[in-house]
């Protein structure tokens, strides 16, 4: 797991539906990115900033870009937590459903609209659904954060985005949810505190 690269910021140079090209300082960084990326690009020529998740493995070296958190989130949460996913198949996932459907449909356990994905198939759409579901409980967290933003209660929402950036970084849904509530119940708690305030104080904690 190689986080060393955290985004790129320069000048779109090339885009194409599953890759583009950065120009930052005159260096040109080739990221694969999932057609959500690629339908909200600007054209090239404009200035870009994309997240990113450098993959290291012995026969390959590869950049993975995206515009939001919360797709980086969810291709880094099915390379890490669904056996058998790689970054291949995580990118499909993305290319092939917004994040929102895609949590709505492993929330109600709809299997066959995550079978439809081109390149998933039925057997890992189960998986998907399962091991997110009963393995890391992130659905969970996810309908707590739907609630939370649902309700306009921003005291709520970063306390369950908090939960959901520590199951990112591989805590179980379980684990993360006891560390935050421990943060929040200590005196002196700030309730305006944002999501990274809570994660760094619930990391420090759990270390």
């Amino acid at each position: 797991m190689v986080r060393m690269i955290a985004y790129l910021k320069g000048i779109l140079a090339e885009a194409l539906p599953h890759q583009a090209t950065v120009d930052v300082h005159g260096v040109g960084y080739l990221t694969h990115i999932p057609l959500t990326t690629f339908d909200r690009l600007p054209q090239p020529g404009a200035e870009v900033r994309l997240l990113t998740h450098y993959h290291v493995t012995e026969q390959d070296h590869k950049l993975f870009g995206f515009l939001t958190e919360d797709e980086r989130d969810l291709f880094r949460l099915l390379m890490d937590r669904v056996s058998g996913v790689g970054p291949k198949m995580a990118l499909s996932v993305l290319s092939g459903m917004p994040v929102a459907a895609f949590k709505d449909a492993v929330i109600q356990g709809d299997v066959k609209a995550l079978a439809r994905i081109k390149g998933v198939g039925g057997k890992t759409a189960e998986r998907i659904v399962l091991e997110l579901k009963d393995k890391v409980g992130v659905v969970d967290a996810w309908q707590a954060s739907r609630s939370a933003k649902t309700s306009h209660d921003p005291v709520r929402e970063a306390q369950s985005d908090a939960v959901l950036g520590l199951i990112s970084l591989g805590y179980k849904q379980s684990e993360a949810q006891k560390a935050v509530n421990e943060i929040t119940k200590q005196p002196g708690f700030d309730p305006a505190s944002s999501a990274d305030q809570i994660i760094r104080e619930s990391l420090r904690s759990m270390n």
